[in-house]
């Protein structure tokens, strides 16, 4: 029976380390693998089913306590989308932007895009403007002076 419950905390540990690298945001389930290889240890010393438990629980807990300020520090530290790293670059106006009539083109870095102005205006074609801000498939732009 102990070799039983060796191969049950071996598949746990390789569960959650699955669970874990498939996770793209990162320490999702790390903590249960390392508690599932302590049980294993523990099931490979032949102590009781319930202390393995025990020992999954409590070192899962403590694993999760003792990592919890890599972990915020981990999921604050954000990498900036490409969309994020076009907030503040230059474009050149292809089509005049007039947001009543819902047109306007820009082009950035030799793609075109669909631009509204940031404050309603109206930017004439052949203009530069900055963007401020990426809405979905479409630049929020100002005139540059």
């Amino acid at each position: 029976m102990a070799t039983t419950y060796i191969i049950v905390w071996a598949v746990a540990f390789v569960f959650f380390v699955i669970v874990e690298i498939a996770n793209g945001a990162g320490l999702l389930s790390i903590w249960f693998a390392l508690g599932a290889l302590a049980a294993m240890f523990c099931a490979i010393a032949k102590l009781s089913f319930v202390s393995q438990f025990a020992v999954f629980v409590i070192a899962s807990i403590v694993f999760l306590i003792a990592t919890r300020p890599l972990a915020k520090k981990v999921r604050m530290t954000a990498v900036p989308t490409n969309f994020e790293l076009d907030v503040g670059k230059t474009a050149q106006v292809i089509e005049s932007i007039d947001n009543s009539l819902n047109k306007g083109r820009v082009r950035l870095d030799g793609t075109d895009w669909s631009a509204v102005s940031e404050d309603g205006s109206t930017i004439e074609k052949g203009a530069t403007v900055s963007v401020v801000e990426v809405s979905g498939a479409k630049l929020v732009v100002t005139q540059k002076n």
